[in-house]
């Protein structure tokens, strides 16, 4: 891949014809509001036509509520974090480097991982649509398949981060990473300084899902507090 410059971003733009770009997306809200009432009756009345199996359901919807998710791949990042083998097999064999911690499927066949240094910092988005790594970061946010962020992650990157809260310092290379139908992307974020000793257990619990997208940082641990 060679992303070129533009304004001092690097970009990768190699875009493909797909037929596997929409997404359904689940939604917060009471359980007994006016959309979950539809949805409800919705679902019941294809259940009743026979053009939902309701079994068949239940399975895609304990999948993607408890199997596939960013808790998935934050355990990646926090592995890479403590095992340097698994973290140059990472960078080297993306996909298989996943896959031996079980978390393969639709939407994450073929990925890559771009590690964030002190000098380099990555952010990925999807210009076409809204390519996203889902056995790893599960379904992609509304803000990803929005046309603002698709537009001015490439246009102003920069910017984009201060939206989100932080700052990078000029010095800090920017690359922005364009997902295709071939490739998904999932960032490897820096490692929080102070957590050397941490297990992957708790450095996974720093790992935020826009940390893996490279619009946020991982969680800073609380600091221990002195006994009285």
């Amino acid at each position: 891949m060679n992303p070129s410059d533009s304004d001092g971003t690097q970009q990768e733009h190699v875009h493909a014809d797909a037929d596997d770009h929409d997404h359904d997306h689940g939604h917060d809200g009471s359980a007994l509001s006016e959309m979950d009432l539809r949805v409800r009756a919705l679902e019941s009345l294809l259940v009743e036509k026979g053009y939902v199996d309701p079994h068949a359901l239940d399975i895609l919807i304990e999948t993607y509520e408890h199997k596939v998710g960013p808790h998935n791949g934050a355990r990646v990042v926090a592995k890479a974090w403590r095992d340097p083998a698994y973290r140059q097999w990472l960078l080297d064999d993306a996909t298989a480097a996943i896959a031996s911690l079980g978390y393969t499927g639709r939407q994450g066949e073929h990925m890559v991982v771009l590690e964030n240094t002190p000098a380099v910092h990555n952010m990925v988005v999807c210009t076409l649509c809204s390519c996203y790594p889902w056995p790893v970061l599960g379904l992609p946010p509304v803000w990803y398949k929005s046309a603002p962020y698709r537009s001015r992650a490439v246009m102003d990157p920069r910017g984009v981060l201060k939206e989100f809260g932080f700052e990078l310092a000029a010095e800090v290379e920017f690359r922005v990473w364009d997902s295709t139908a071939e490739v998904r992307y999932l960032v490897l974020p820096m490692q929080p300084p102070g957590t050397g000793g941490f297990s992957e257990e708790a450095l996974a619990e720093l790992v935020t899902r826009d940390s893996m997208i490279g619009t946020g940082l991982p969680k800073t641990p609380e600091p221990k507090q002195e006994p009285a």
